[in-house]
């Protein structure tokens, strides 16, 4: 039965090769991979079971990379530490345990283990000792070597604010720029995998093609309610314009009367607004096809959609004026 939260986007890395590493004790038949496939069907998915010891895992990857040149290369956990050090790659590392060796100790992934995933040689169980415990040790110390401004452009990192497994945004986001939480822990689920990887897909995909997406300015206020709730539907309009158009969120200046307007975005919007949040007295000058506000700003250099009055009197009537356009 099919999932109707995850959602299929043909176009979204169409012709590419997205290659998966997984996390400890998985494989290559783990729920991500499922996600991938689903979200994006036109896409050559690679998503090799890795080898116990880490050496032969590296090689492997290497191999792969070589052989496939994935467009964008998936990591979590483990997969994540190993997806770090693939230099030469657009890549996003989800809560990477670039501490393996220490994260296996603290959570008990020593002794008899057994995969969460079935594998292609039929293996279930592995041993851990202390031998190769070290073994891990010393494949994550070569994390961050021979990095430069080029690497650190391409490599994102997602870090779950519920992640009771490792917590590695701190020594990450010292080497590379591009590092956000998002609302999850440390597995995926269908949620955060929608909501904060699929739009960093996106946002790479376009980059590689050189996509120039229609600009949608929101106006913040025009998301709340008189409660400083999320209003109605609003999330959801998000979620959707995000699928056709670059959206930014505008909020009146970066001084203290609105540092509660970016903390409002990072709890009710998360990662689509990473990056994305403008700080504009005059919304008029912002040169972009289409702005969302409730304040009637005059003669503007985008179109003008007065959240608020008859036309646009809630985020239904968005919804429904942008699916018309069909992306335009």
């Amino acid at each position: 039965m099919e999932n109707p939260y995850v959602k299929r986007f043909p176009d979204l890395m169409n012709g590419k090769t997205v290659m998966y590493v997984h996390g400890f004790g998985s494989s290559g038949q783990s729920g991500t991979v499922s996600r991938l496939r689903t979200v994006l069907p036109n896409a050559r998915i690679v998503a090799p079971d890795l080898p116990i010891h880490p050496a032969e895992a590296q090689a492997l990857l290497s191999d792969l990379c070589a052989k496939e040149q994935p467009s964008l290369i998936l990591g979590t956990s483990m997969g994540g530490m190993y997806t770090e050090q693939l230099r030469g790659f657009d890549r996003i590392c989800i809560n990477p345990a670039l501490c393996i060796a220490d994260t296996m100790q603290q959570h008990g992934m020593t002794g008899t283990q057994t995969f969460q995933n079935p594998r292609k040689d039929g293996v279930q169980q592995f041993y851990v000792d202390k031998a190769l415990v070290k073994e891990y040790r010393q494949v994550s110390e070569q994390r961050f070597q021979g990095i430069d401004d080029e690497e650190r452009s391409r490599v994102y990192g997602l870090f779950g604010d519920n992640d009771d497994v490792v917590d590695t945004f701190g020594m990450f986001s010292e080497h590379y720029p591009l590092a956000t939480h998002f609302h999850g822990g440390h597995r995926m689920d269908d949620h955060s995998f929608m909501h904060a990887v699929v739009p960093v897909i996106r946002w790479i995909d376009d980059q590689q093609s050189q996509r120039q997406r229609p600009i949608i300015y929101i106006g913040v206020e025009t998301l709340t309610d008189a409660y400083d709730k999320p209003a109605s539907n609003s999330q959801k309009a998000v979620r959707l314009l995000i699928e056709n158009y670059q959206v930014f969120f505008v909020c009146e200046d970066e001084g203290p009367a609105n540092k509660g307007r970016k903390q409002w975005l990072e709890e009710h919007i998360s990662v689509p607004a990473w990056r994305h949040t403008i700080y504009m007295p005059r919304r008029d000058l912002l040169y972009g096809d289409y702005l969302i506000s409730r304040k009637k700003e005059g003669d503007t250099m985008a179109t003008l959609l007065e959240f608020g009055s008859d036309t646009f009197k809630t985020w239904e009537d968005i919804i429904e004026y942008f699916s018309r356009l069909g992306g335009q």
